[in-house]
């Protein structure tokens, strides 16, 4: 899977697939991630090689700091920016440790500050819209429906719910256990009408489906096999085109997710497990959205709120 290229200098090869190893091994990063990493990463080597760098010593921070000043000549975005420096950080931290490098360059590397952009989102009467007037005729409905209600009920993110198996559902207590990223499991509760939704494809849906291969999988595909993540984009957007709510991805509905749970009252501890964020800050953007809701609505409402 490394991102190598033949005008890569030998030891940046080698130095590439040791660091791939490290990345799956013991940082045990998401899949995304390896690959964002690795394509930064082959793209440093690249350019070290086409600056004269033939040893690892070579990489120095000029080196590193040249390299990040072409992606902002290219046009890269903020977010873009910082996670190749912290690509690159990571990368001359583990060469160091390999003894490779003397001292570490990536340590007198500043991290570009990423833009938060507001993540679009449903209203409450959209996404109340979204669900009950779907249609869900069939196995497939059925199973559409349960998907869209599991993201929009319990905020989990798309891979997570592709994740889930029959025995990771709580029906009493009305909980799922997921599996999240850097392989935390944690448990969301999940509302009476996911719970419903789930219920009706278990029982009526997956039936018609399930094969001798489907496994534990609560989700399946058309064919039978687990659901798999960009099936389930395809689905919600389907879904979203025939109500006809503003489209979002299924990120968009754990973006709406998290919002209407703030909106409710919510706290933003609760907020952060239920989604499994391992940073509050991560989780706080959510205030900033709903702040920017009441604005509008304030700018719509109010006599003197357009001046």
């Amino acid at each position: 899977m490394t991102a190598v290229d033949g005008s890569q200098a030998p030891w940046a090869r080698e130095a590439l697939a040791d660091f791939e190893l490290h990345l799956r091994a013991e940082r045990d990063v998401s899949p995304h991630t390896l690959r964002a990493y690795l394509g930064d990463l082959a793209d440093l080597c690249l350019y070290a090689a086409n600056v004269g760098v033939g040893e690892p010593e070579g990489l120095d921070v000029g080196v590193l700091r040249g390299w990040l000043a072409r992606q902002h000549a290219l046009g890269r975005k903020r977010a873009t920016l910082a996670r190749r420096t912290a690509a690159a950080r990571a990368f001359t931290r583990h060469l160091h440790r390999r003894g490779l490098i003397s001292t570490d360059p990536g340590l007198l590397l500043g991290t570009p500050k990423r833009e938060r952009d507001l993540p679009a989102v449903l209203t409450q009467g959209e996404a109340a819209r979204l669900l009950d007037e779907m249609e869900a005729e069939g196995a497939l409905g059925l199973r559409d429906r349960a998907v869209l209600e599991v993201l929009y009920g319990t905020g989990v993110r798309v891979s997570e719910l592709c994740g889930l198996d029959i025995d990771d559902l709580d029906t009493a207590r009305r909980t799922a256990r997921v599996l999240g990223k850097g392989g935390r499991e944690r448990t969301v509760p999940m509302g009476e009408p996911a719970a419903r939704a789930v219920a009706d494809w278990l029982r009526r849906g997956r039936p018609a489906i399930v094969t001798k291969d489907s496994g534990p999988a609560l989700f399946l595909g058309a064919r039978g096999g687990r659901l798999h993540p960009t099936s389930a984009r395809r689905i919600v957007h389907t879904r979203i085109g025939e109500v006809g709510v503003p489209d979002l991805s299924p990120h968009g509905l754990r973006h709406s997710a998290a919002t209407h749970l703030l909106e409710g009252g919510a706290d933003l501890r609760s907020v952060q497990e239920i989604l499994g964020h391992a940073s509050l800050q991560t989780t706080q953007i959510y205030t900033h959205v709903s702040a920017e809701r009441l604005k509008q609505v304030h700018r719509q409402a109010h006599p003197r709120g357009a001046e």
